[in-house]
């Protein structure tokens, strides 16, 4: 004779409906619209591999327009030439490397190309030589004129950038 019990029986149904469950949770989340960012590529990290490109000539020919002879000038590196060459192209209409420029939550600077993605910019080892009267309001960061200490970008975000 054989005895079924009934105890057995249900914790055997719900322990399937328990599992069905759980296996169509992947399925039916994947199936969401999503979010719009996410149809934006990741950003593109220019510093690794870096070759000499017309970005950097360009920031340096910028720079050096208008020096005269007798003008006194400053180096900007690192965080002072990154935050120089934002306000450069913060406003600038264009796409890509000579496009408009973002300041990321993180303190770094980065543009858009074509396609959306970000790269980040990251400034001419040698520096940028800028006329001293315009250089003074970077004079806290790091970077400017060699001087190692100072403060970098973080914290400075301004206005409401595309998210990365």
């Amino acid at each position: 004779m054989n005895t079924i019990y009934k105890e057995r029986k249900i914790v055997s149904r719900l322990f399937a409906v328990l599992l069905s469950a759980l296996l169509t949770v992947p399925l039916l989340s994947s199936c969401g619209g999503g979010s719009k960012s996410a149809n934006v590529p990741p950003p593109v990290d220019d510093t690794v591999g870096r070759t000499v490109s017309d970005r950097k000539a360009t920031s340096q020919t910028e720079a050096k327009k208008g020096l005269g002879t007798g003008q006194k000038v400053a180096l900007l590196a690192g965080a002072a030439a990154l935050y120089y060459m934002y306000n450069q192209h913060k406003n600038a209409a264009k796409e890509g490397a000579q496009g408009k420029y973002y300041l990321s939550k993180n303190g770094r600077v980065y543009y858009r190309d074509a396609e959306n993605r970000a790269h980040w910019v990251t400034p001419p080892s040698e520096g940028i030589r800028v006329p001293e009267s315009e250089a003074q309001q970077y004079r806290q960061f790091q970077g400017y004129n060699g001087n190692t200490s100072g403060r970098d970008l973080t914290g400075i975000t301004s206005s409401a950038a595309p998210a990365l």
